[in-house]
């Protein structure tokens, strides 16, 4: 008899592949009505929670909205956030570098105090790891890769790279754009290649940015400044450019000084002189939805099942509107003794999650395709369009809602 056979497999309620900010976030919901979680992650060890929040900004940062926000603060994992390191922006700039349309949106306008808060994913990251080790209920395995999916007596088994097995009725995969586990479940994706590649990097401004999120759309793609404030300095921006692959090699291969003047210029000089006080990372955008979100005994949540354009900061919302969402549902059904795992109920989860997804992933495409085209007629259509939303405040503040979360029945632990 092998190794592998003489292990016996370990059982659990829920088992949740992928330990990023979405799946911990899943396994927090769920770990808080003391439902038996294993969340399994390949990174070998938790964040650094001593040194997130610290000194430079990281370079990978969410836009979160008040209802992700909400979330968060359920999850016991705000206030540790708010004591590292968030910064509020109350008012969003996005003009025309082609042109001269201009809108503005801001937080009175849309009737709530902030529209959104920028953080680095590592301090999103970190208090919600903190949250995890206060819950008895759920096991957090680093450094564990899952090798293997199949369908058991009661539920779904999954194979791990040290021959352990562990079953559950109920298997979700947080595990990413490339995830591996929709691959082993058979869920078909669509993919195209939206034919551009963020360039990411941290500058200091010479003007501070006075809780602004901007954003320009230029020939090459659009150029976001978001706001971050260090040690009380608000002349800190998060960069992301997302533009040909051509021009993102260009760009990551100059010099800092090199870039600094590229940035300047792109964004037309609006918080004075820029300085790139980070190295620049150029990352591929590839616009991902899966046919399905679930099967028997298996979900995808986050990025694993939807991955969006950067352009408006929506992706991690929608990630963490899957999990409080599927946890609802999961929290229902064991409330009535249905099966974790059993389809009507998963159904229930991807009817209430897919549309709104494809509604987003569909108008972020629109966005890119709209400000790409070099047209003379729709490049002018545009402008007025900016020009004409900036002059209606009903409109504008239809929009706003939208953006910071507040569409449709939101699942109570968003509320």
């Amino acid at each position: 008899m092998t190794e592998t056979a003489q292990r016996p497999t370990a059982h659990y309620e829920v088992i949740i592949v992928g330990g990023g900010m979405v799946g911990a976030a899943l396994a927090a919901l769920l770990g808080r009505a003391e439902v038996a979680v294993a969340l399994l992650d390949a990174r070998p060890e938790p964040v650094a929670a001593d040194r997130v929040g610290r000194g430079l900004p990281a370079m990978r940062v969410s836009a979160l909205t008040p209802v992700s926000q909400r979330l968060l603060e359920g999850l016991e994992a705000w206030s540790w956030m708010a004591e590292r390191r968030v910064t509020p922006y109350r008012f969003m700039q996005v003009w025309d570098g082609e042109g001269s349309g201009e809108v503005g949106f801001s937080a009175e306008q849309a009737g709530v105090p902030l529209l959104g808060h920028i953080v680095e994913n590592d301090v999103i990251l970190a208090a919600l790891e903190r949250s995890l080790a206060e819950l008895p209920t759920v096991a957090v395995q680093l450094g564990t890769r899952v090798t293997g999916l199949e369908a058991g007596p009661a539920g779904r088994v999954v194979e791990l790279d040290d021959g352990r097995r562990l079953s559950a009725p109920l298997v979700v995969a947080a595990d990413g754009a490339l995830s591996p586990l929709r691959e082993m479940a058979g869920i078909p994706v669509h993919a195209h290649d939206t034919g551009h590649v963020a360039v990411v990097t941290t500058v200091r401004t010479e003007r501070g940015h006075g809780g602004v999120a901007r954003q320009v759309f230029r020939e090459s793609g659009p150029l976001a400044f978001l706001p971050l404030t260090v040690d009380g300095d608000e002349r800190y921006c998060s960069i992301v450019w997302s533009t040909s692959p051509e021009e993102a090699e260009r760009l990551v291969a100059l010099a800092p000084e090199g870039l600094a003047r590229e940035l300047q210029a792109a964004f037309e000089a609006r918080l004075g002189a820029v300085e790139v006080v980070d190295r620049a990372l150029a990352v591929p955008l590839t616009q991902r939805h899966a046919e399905h979100y679930v099967a028997p005994g298996f979900a995808l949540v986050g990025d694993a099942a939807h991955s969006i354009h950067p352009l408006a900061g929506q992706g991690v919302n929608l990630g963490l509107m899957d999990v409080a969402v599927l946890a609802e549902e999961v929290l229902v059904a064991r409330r009535r003794g249905i099966p974790l795992g059993e389809v009507r109920m998963l159904v229930r989860y991807a009817r209430r999650r897919r549309g709104d997804n494809a509604a987003m992933l569909a108008l972020m495409d629109g966005f890119r395709l709209l400000f790409g085209t070099r047209h003379p007629t729709l490049t002018l259509a545009r402008n007025l369009g900016l020009a004409g939303v900036d002059r209606l405040v009903p409109l504008k503040r239809l929009l706003m809602r939208q953006a910071i979360g507040e569409r449709g029945q939101l699942p109570v632990s968003c509320r």
